[in-house]
Formats: structure tokens, sequence, C-alpha cells
């Protein structure tokens, strides 16, 4: 396991799923964690059951502001930011093009992709000033291609995807690891809302076909190490086995 002792590592959309999987797993591995999401009471729930090297931060990332405030109480409550893990996320709506609710439709955009750059925005000034950081965003297949009544989602993804590598363009010489990662289909409550629209294919697939979130938040882990660096600036695929190797998921 990497070793995070002494580091602090702040995660947006950490109240389920991937990001309290990772929440959980940094902690584990000796960082100070920080929890962004809009669930007050169980990002709290989850920070106590972690302990003291948890903190909980109500956070609206659609919001700059909240964004910028909470990075500023990291450093206040812990003098330092080392990772930032830009995991919040929303499908919703699942609709065609030409019946997607115009403020639905862009409420996705101000999470998915505001919310990413938001991040980055907050963190980068921060991480600079003290030399150096990691920001890992996770990214989807959904940024690639197109799929049926996901428009909204794809095109975030797509927008998010493009900010993380812009970031490494801008900050690759001057001390920032930078890198997406595309974790596939997970066992969360998202793959249960795509399973009752029964659109597209993804809503077809079985509960056993998707990983478990401890997957890519150990992979999320394992990036923050120097055996990562050959990806900087790049979307790492966890359906790739070479990466589910280094990662050592699998053997």
């Amino acid at each position: 396991m990497t070793d995070m002792t002494g580091k602090v590592v702040m995660i947006t959309g950490a109240s389920r799923g991937i990001g309290e999987a990772a929440a959980r797993i940094f902690a584990e591995a000796g960082a100070r964690v920080v929890l962004l999401a809009r669930g007050r009471e169980r990002i709290a729930e989850i920070a106590g059951e972690i302990g003291e090297a948890a903190l909980a931060i109500p956070c609206d990332i659609s919001r700059y502001w909240e964004v910028e405030t909470a990075v500023r109480s990291t450093v206040e409550t812990f003098g330092r930011l080392d990772v930032l893990i830009g995991n919040a996320g929303v499908l919703q709506p699942i609709d065609h093009l030409e019946t997607a609710d115009p403020d639905s439709w862009g409420h996705v955009i101000d999470v998915n992709l505001k919310g990413v750059f938001h991040g980055v925005r907050a963190a980068m000034p921060v991480m600079l000033a003290a030399g150096g950081g990691t920001i890992l965003n996770v990214s989807s297949g959904a940024a690639h291609a197109p799929l049926e009544a996901w428009s909204a989602y794809c095109a975030s993804k797509a927008g998010a995807a493009m900010v993380t590598r812009s970031a490494h363009l801008e900050g690759a010489d001057r001390g920032l690891r930078v890198m997406g990662l595309s974790p596939g289909t997970v066992a969360t409550q998202m793959q249960r809302d795509i399973k009752a629209s029964g659109i597209n294919p993804v809503s077809r697939l079985e509960w056993e076909d998707h990983i478990p979130p401890e997957w890519p938040a150990k992979t999320l882990l394992w990036m923050c190490s120097p055996d990562a660096d050959e990806f900087l600036g790049q979307e790492l695929a966890l359906r790739d086995e070479t990466v589910r190797r280094r990662a050592g998921l699998i053997a």
C-alpha cells in the first residue's frame, strides 16, 4: 500500500460509492482526509468512523465559493493540501435531447464539469505555492463516446477530461501531478439508477458485471505514488488489466 503518512487528501463526492471508499482507504494509508459532499450528516458519520484523521465539510461543488472555502478550511485545519480527488458527479437526467429539461441538463454541467474546474481552480494555487501536489479526477468512458439519453453526462465528462489535461499542461513543469481515472462500471447507486432507466446497453448489465468501489479507490491511492508517474497527464482506464495489475488489484 502506498504510504500517505503526513499527506492531506481532499475528496469530493465522499458521501458514498468511490468517494467514501477512497476516504477510508486513504485514511488507512496514513493520510488525513477531507470529505466533501452535500450530504452533511452522511459525511459527518463517515468522518466520525474514520476518526481524528478525517474532516467533513458540507459542500456543493457547483458553487465555486463553497469549494474555495473548503480548501481554505482544509489548509487552516491541517496546514496543507497534497491531493485533490475530483470524484463528485451526477448522471440524471437520463433523457433524450428532444425532451430533456434544460435546467436539469445544465445542472449536470454545473456539477460534473464546472465542479471539476472549481476543484482544480481552488486547489492549484495552494499546491503550486507549496511546490507541488496531485490532482486526480474521476472520468468515464462516456467522455469519449455518446450513449443514448446520456447527452448531459457524456458532454460534461468530456469537458472535465479536457480540464484534467489542461491542468497537466499548465502545472506539470511546476510540480503538479495530474491524471484522470476512468473506472468503468462500478457497483454504486448510480448503476441502480441506470438499471432502472432501461435505456442504452449499460442499463442491461447485471450487478455482477460491475466492479466494487474499492477497486477505483485503491487505484487512486496507487496513482499518488511515483510508480504511476509514467501516466501523468493521461486518463487511465481500469478496464485495462495492466493498470489493474500495477494498482495491485490482480496478480
